[in-house]
C-alpha cells in the first residue's frame, strides 16, 4: 500500500482521525504568532493546525495529498467560522513560493524519508519570509519504544541534531524534547517521546 492510499484510507472514516483541537505544542507557541499574516499548515491533514492558526487571525493556505482529509478540513473550517484556504498538494514535490508566509507549520508529518524530508525542509525554509516563524513538532526515535503514535522507521523521526543541522542558518532556534502524555483523536493516545522547535528565518 502506498502512503497516499494509508493515509487516504485512514482519513475516509467519520471521526476525525486526529481530533478538532490543535497539537498542544503549536497551541503553546501563541505568543509567538504575528497578530497578522500569511501561515502555511504542511501536511494538515484534517485541518486542526491551520483552523486554530486561522482563529487567531492568520491568512491560512493548507496543504495536504488526501483529498479525505481535505473535505473534512474544509468541513472542520466552516463549523469553526473561519475563512481557510486549502490545497491539494505533494508536501514533498509542491512549488514553494519564495518568501510568502509569516508562519510555517509541521506537525507530526513524519512519513517522509530522509530524501523527501530535505527537499520539504528546504521548502519551508525558502517559503518563510525574513523575520517569519517556524514551528516544527514531531516524535523522537524513543517513541519506538512507547508504540503510541508515530511512523515505524527510526529514519523518519526526529533528534536534535538533525533539526539543529536542519536549521543551521535561522535564528532564535529553541528546541524542547518531553516525553508527555499526548491523545488526540484515535490516533495519538499515550506516553509520547516528542520534539518541538521554534525558529525565525534572518533578516539579510
Amino acid at each position: 500500500m502506498s502512503e497516499y492510499e494509508r493515509w487516504e484510507n485512514r482519513y475516509a472514516v467519520p471521526e476525525y482521525a486526529f481530533g478538532k483541537e490543535p497539537n498542544y505544542f503549536l497551541a503553546s507557541c501563541k505568543a509567538l504568532l504575528p497578530p497578522s499574516g500569511r501561515a502555511l499548515a504542511v501536511a494538515d491533514g484534517e485541518g486542526r493546525n491551520g483552523v486554530w492558526l486561522a482563529q487567531q487571525g492568520l491568512d491560512v493556505l493548507s496543504i495536504d495529498f488526501s483529498p479525505s482529509a481535505l473535505r473534512k478540513a474544509k468541513a472542520l473550517a466552516a463549523e469553526r467560522q473561519v475563512p481557510v484556504a486549502f490545497q491539494r498538494a505533494d508536501v514533498h514535490d509542491w512549488d514553494y513560493p519564495e518568501a510568502a508566509f509569516d508562519v510555517v507549520v509541521e506537525i507530526f508529518t513524519q512519513f517522509s524519508p530522509p530524501c523527501d524530508r530535505e527537499r520539504k525542509w528546504a521548502g519551508m525554509r525558502r517559503a518563510l519570509r525574513p523575520g517569519g516563524l517556524l514551528i516544527i513538532y514531531g516524535y523522537t526515535p524513543k517513541q519506538l519504544h512507547y508504540r503510541t503514535g508515530g511512523p515505524k522507521e527510526i529514519e523518519n523521526l526526529y533528534t536534535r541534531a538533525m533539526l539543529e543541522e536542519a536549521f543551521k542558518d535561522l535564528t532564535d532556534m529553541r528546541i524542547v524534547e518531553e516525553e508527555r502524555e499526548i491523545h488526540e483523536g484515535t490516533s495519538h493516545g499515550g506516553k509520547s517521546a516528542v520534539i518541538g522547535l521554534t525558529a525565525s528565518k534572518p533578516y539579510a
